[in-house]
């Protein structure tokens, strides 16, 4: 049965049990990355990194801008990277026309992410932000009970679907439904909104706990995540949140994403504050520490060259809590390699 998303709702995890034993043909799943320009270029890169280094067990898939095929004067970096994601990581390469929706130039090249609905090639496809991290890879998504679409809901809004993370059987007739969408949507909608207006009343609701998970979650009270935990009665408690989390998004307005240098000042005037100890003078500053540690990854796997992307002196590390913080004299953007 189809679940309508609902605040006190506890949806359970996915049950990921194959019939019979059987083995599962993970060929027909693919998790994707869509890419208009040379930063997210690097971001997805690096997404399909963490999903290698973490053993996913299905594959990748990157729609990039098709202009770059013939592109003489395509920077050394960008063909770089688009041949380590093929030969390094295993990702299919697809060369795409961006669909640019109009209206504001922040949103308006998202629409492209919509372009997953027609990647008919696979049996089902798992889209993931390039501004977040992945903890640990989410293959049991994909052996969900079959639906045109899955999603989390957007816990943070009201009654709304997240497209953040998206799971889609692609088909000829939903990618009509897309086109549809895309085609008469208004000045002030973008993909969210088209996926929202189609499938929010009907997809399969992703659990958001352990799946969506905000940067900014961390920085709330203790007593204000009823909508991430979905009640008042359980206890926050950053260790857990942690460990069961696969997918955590930067959002931390206005502090700006991890690969746009904020400053020193604005990282200590936005991270989350320590706390004392219910009953104690001790102070906990888990959500401190694990805010810093997500930004300081990401950091760290953004300032490495082409050559050695994914490692540091020559070794493959898992960068959470490895390696020293860098200072901002340190970072190194994607334009300067």
């Amino acid at each position: 049965m189809l679940a309508r998303y609902s605040p006190s709702i506890h949806y359970p995890f996915p049950d990921t049990t194959c019939p019979d034993g059987q083995d599962v043909d993970w060929s027909r799943f693919a998790y994707v990355q869509y890419v208009t320009n040379a930063a997210y270029l690097c971001n997805a890169v690096m997404m399909f990194e963490s999903l290698h280094r973490l053993k996913a067990k299905a594959g990748g898939l990157m729609l990039y801008p098709r202009q770059w095929e013939s592109d003489e004067n395509l920077p050394r970096e960008t063909a770089q990277l688009l041949r380590k994601a093929k030969e390094e990581y295993n990702v299919d390469l697809n060369p795409i026309e961006l669909v640019n929706g109009g209206g504001d130039p922040t949103w308006a090249e998202s629409f492209t992410k919509l372009l997953i609905f027609n990647q008919t090639q696979y049996s089902r496809v798992l889209l993931l932000d390039s501004d977040a991290t992945v903890l640990q890879p989410p293959d049991e998504l994909f052996l969900m009970p079959s639906a045109p679409v899955a999603m989390p809901r957007a816990y943070w809004l009201d009654r709304t679907m997240s497209a953040q993370l998206i799971l889609v059987e692609p088909s000829d007739f939903e990618w009509a439904r897309i086109e549809a969408g895309i085609a008469n949507h208004t000045s002030k909608e973008f993909d969210m909104e088209i996926v929202n207006q189609l499938y929010a009343e009907d997809c399969i609701a992703i659990p958001h706990r352990r799946y969506d998970l905000l940067t900014g979650e961390f920085r709330n009270a203790p007593d204000d995540h009823r909508k991430y935990l979905g009640s008042t009665e359980e206890v926050w408690d950053p260790d857990k949140v942690w460990n069961e989390a696969r997918y955590i998004h930067f959002s931390d307005w206005p502090f700006p994403k991890p690969w746009i240098d904020g400053g020193d000042k604005a990282r200590l005037d936005r991270m989350p504050e320590c706390r004392k100890k219910p009953g104690s003078e001790a102070e906990d500053c888990r959500d401190q520490q694990y805010w810093l540690r997500l930004y300081h990854d990401f950091s760290h796997r953004r300032l490495v060259y082409p050559d050695d992307f994914g490692k540091v002196d020559g070794s493959s590390q898992d960068y959470f809590g490895t390696a020293s913080p860098p200072t901002i004299r340190q970072w190194r953007k994607f334009s300067e390699w």
